[in-house]
């Protein structure tokens, strides 16, 4: 197992510490550790802090005060003045607005009430909780996260006694419903307890149905194993495809069944594709650390690939914090003459993480102290720890719609290739992601220059490969314009944005065909020229349809024109000969 022998630049530093301190730093983390198993990992004082901060600005401001209480007044006297219109008997929808609540049943007494009344009360709480004078912008973030969850729980659809159309359901199948939702529940817990993933998602079998693309590990090392796939056509372009994928996701994301795989299409156009699989770490690997996923990764697979297709410029890709380390390696590449990168493309990656949008709740000193604490006593963060974040970022539709649905209903949402590949989580090192954390998105060191790879600093600005950069409309994880501003810390003077709808994994498994998917584009010849991203955004007209295809002709536009017989699958005499059948071991490991 490959550990580091010397603590990373970017890691906390702490070695002079006296024994006394350090003895008191040893039980601060303890007792961290110990509140985050009761708290679910949350740290407590930043919510504290939060409505502290709300509570005492608010009680300052007495225009906001009385503004508040005037809305509430109005607002009580809509949800009475409803209540009475309602109680007629007369059908009365009671929130146009919500998609909830818009269906005949809810225009009935007396769920239109409850509905109407629910509605008005998150209205009221939503202003209380914003545009307070002298709140701080973390705060307002953070209590909003806080609000949001606390007023999706008490929601009258999520409950049986105050929702018609369970009622109704209920009465029609004369309580079987519940009876199967019972059962499902059991199941659920069954498979929790048993580290299963979700019911159905054993439909999707990684090497059959997913992570089938035909191809040969070429590569092992302690982080990671390449793949390089087989060719599909007769001829091929010349320059072959590398794809780093994030490491906290199992790389079949970007090989999932044949209409949403990436690889399968990339192949099926005529390019030699190459991926990076990254190892499931455990508890051994916590002292792995950035510059380890530099050395055993990024660098480890374009060693492979030069070798394997020597003389050839290589096309990188990206994805997520794949994209992120990719980033740092391109920079450090090119501030040492190295040009092996002929193309760099960027999937929802950011290089600033100065606006991490929503995921900022989960990032602060107490937040990640608490976070450092949870990992120094397991080795690493689990996947369960991260699923369960982004599940609090979209409650309704990740934890209320499918717990109604599976335990009141009785019915459970077919799953498809896609949620499967979700269930399929894996774990982090504890000195990784401490360094990413803090450096990356809590101190934004790479965008600042301030970022240390491998003893040097990371300068972007060396970056000036033609790039093409894809970012996702509703991206939670990384906001679109988060991921715009690679145009200004880079110096590519052929510079590529397309922003393509959907979220941060549904919008960029787009399929080649998609109907319901469209895209906006635009290119930059030179490398100064930009536009603020909401004025690109409103002078950048929309495209139906996925984005695929446009990226394939940009590659194929710097590709070598007259294309070459494939290269083999491996090379021996290189020392990359094939071991294995693709998926390898990697992707199978739990």
């Amino acid at each position: 197992m490959a550990k580091s022998s010397s603590p990373s630049p970017n890691a906390p530093t702490g070695a002079a510490e006296e024994p006394p301190a350090a003895a008191a730093a040893e039980l601060a983390q303890a007792l961290r550790a110990q509140l985050a198993a009761v708290t679910g990992g949350l740290a407590p004082d930043v919510y504290v802090n939060a409505w502290w901060d709300w509570y005492l600005n608010l009680a300052k401001e007495p225009p906001k005060q009385v503004e508040l209480l005037q809305d509430a007044l109005a607002k009580a006297a809509d949800t009475w003045s409803f209540a009475l219109q309602a109680a007629s008997g007369k059908p009365l929808p009671p929130a146009a607005d919500d998609a909830r609540y818009g269906s005949a049943a809810w225009a009935q007494w007396p769920f239109n009430i409850y509905a109407r009344g629910y509605r008005n009360y998150v209205d009221w709480w939503q202003k209380a909780l914003s545009s307070v004078p002298g709140v701080a912008p973390a705060t307002e973030r953070t209590l909003d996260f806080v609000g949001r969850n606390a007023l999706e729980a008490i929601s009258p659809s999520n409950y049986l006694a105050t929702n018609p159309e369970l009622l109704a359901t209920t009465r029609a199948e004369a309580g079987r419903n519940l009876v199967r939702g019972f059962q499902n529940w059991l199941d659920d817990v069954e498979r929790t307890l048993e580290a299963k993933g979700p019911s159905g998602s054993d439909r999707f079998v990684v090497g059959r149905d997913v992570a089938a693309t035909p191809g040969k590990v070429v590569l092992r090392n302690d982080l990671i194993e390449l793949i390089q796939y087989a060719p599909a056509t007769e001829r091929v372009f010349a320059e072959p495809v590398l794809i780093v994928p994030a490491w906290i996701m199992k790389y079949y994301i970007l090989d999932l069944s044949a209409g949403n795989s990436l690889v399968r299409y990339l192949v099926s156009q005529g390019h030699t594709v190459f991926m990076v699989s990254w190892r499931n770490p455990d508890a051994g690997d916590r002292g792995l650390g950035m510059d380890d996923y530099l050395r055993l990764g990024v660098r480890a697979a374009l060693d492979a690939v030069s070798s394997i297709v020597p003389e050839r410029r290589i096309h990188a890709v990206g994805y997520c914090i794949g994209g992120t380390l990719l980033s740092i390696a391109a920079a450090a590449l090119a501030a040492q003459g190295d040009e092996r990168l002929g193309t760099m493309t960027l999937l929802a990656a950011q290089m600033d993480f100065s606006e991490p949008g929503e995921l900022s709740v989960f990032i602060s000193p107490s937040q990640l102290a608490m976070l450092e604490a949870v990992m120094q006593r397991t080795g690493v963060l689990k996947s369960e720890q991260m699923a369960a974040a982004f599940t609090l970022l979209r409650s309704r539709d990740l934890l209320w719609t499918p717990a109604v649905d599976s335990y009141l209903r009785g019915t459970r949402e077919s799953p498809n290739d896609l949620m499967a590949w979700n269930a399929d989580g894996t774990r982090m090192p504890c000195r990784m992601h401490t360094e990413y954390l803090r450096g990356l998105y809590l101190d934004n060191a790479l965008a600042r220059g301030e970022f240390r790879a491998e003893g040097r600093r990371v300068h972007l600005a060396a970056i000036q490969l033609p790039m093409f950069v894809v970012g996702t409309e509703t991206d939670h994880v990384a906001p679109w314009r988060s991921v715009y501003k690679a145009r200004g810390l880079t110096r590519s003077s052929d510079y590529t944005f397309l922003l393509t709808s959907g979220g941060h994994n549904a919008g960029i498994v787009s399929g080649p065909v998609h109907p319901r998917r469209r895209h906006r584009v635009r290119t930059w010849s030179d490398a100064e020229r930009t536009l603020p991203p909401q004025e690109w955004l409103q002078s950048t007209e929309p495209h139906a349809g996925s984005w695929w295809p446009v990226w394939q002709q940009w590659l194929t536009q710097h590709s070598t024109p007259q294309p070459v017989a494939p290269p083999p699958l491996g090379r021996a005499a290189a020392g990359y000969a094939p071991i294995g059948d693709a998926p390898g071991r990697y992707v199978l490991q739990r």
